[in-house]
């Protein structure tokens, strides 16, 4: 018993454990561009076929996509078309769309990979300059336009890309590469702001 006390009276004594996100904190500002890590979010790989969309659908709270290079955002919550039977679904208000998922009966798969991954914002007037240099995709406005969606290349990582606004993009990444995606992005800016 008192073996057991002494343990438990060390182990409120030791500091607490803190899980910090991946590359928490890293900035980059250039003439014309920011990089910068976005908070944490709630994310959801989706396979579904199509009779099984309208229920996820509702229970998601955002209409799935159905055609390609697009996506679909409601209340934070953003569905992104990755295939005809895929999305990501990416939530960032907190709330667990593997939950909502869970709700409907109908044919599907939903995997958490909120730990997975990592969102790098590129905003700012030579924003897509700074995507494109790492990217083969047209990233112009005709041909990617806001709310386009494309998983695709950066550099040599498989990256999931997002249009949010006429000169800002979200980049989605595997943490593992998180690293090496953001220090291309932060060298691309510097290139492009020159």
């Amino acid at each position: 018993m008192a073996k057991a006390a002494a343990r438990t009276k060390a182990a409120a004594a030791s500091p607490s454990v803190e899980r910090r996100p991946a590359l928490a904190g890293r900035a980059l500002s250039a003439p014309g561009v920011k990089v910068e890590i976005l908070p944490p979010a709630e994310r959801i790989s989706l396979r579904a076929p199509q009779a099984s969309l309208a229920a996820l659908s509702k229970a998601l709270g955002v209409t799935l996509p159905v055609k390609p290079k697009t996506s679909a955002t409601k209340d934070g919550r953003t569905a992104l078309w990755l295939g005809p039977d895929e999305w990501l679904i990416i939530d960032e208000t907190g709330k667990d769309p593997l939950a909502d998922c869970a709700k409907v009966t109908a044919l599907h798969s939903a995997v958490g990979i909120s730990h997975r991954n990592v969102a790098i914002s590129v905003t700012g007037p030579v924003a897509a300059a700074t995507v494109n240099s790492g990217c083969p995709q047209d990233l112009s406005l005709e041909a990617f336009p806001v709310g386009a969606a494309s998983r695709t290349i950066l550099g040599k990582s498989e990256a999931v890309l997002l249009r949010t606004a006429a000169d800002a993009f979200r980049v989605e990444c595997w943490r593992s590469f998180s690293d090496y995606v953001f220090t291309l992005l932060s060298e691309a800016a510097s290139d492009a702001a020159n």
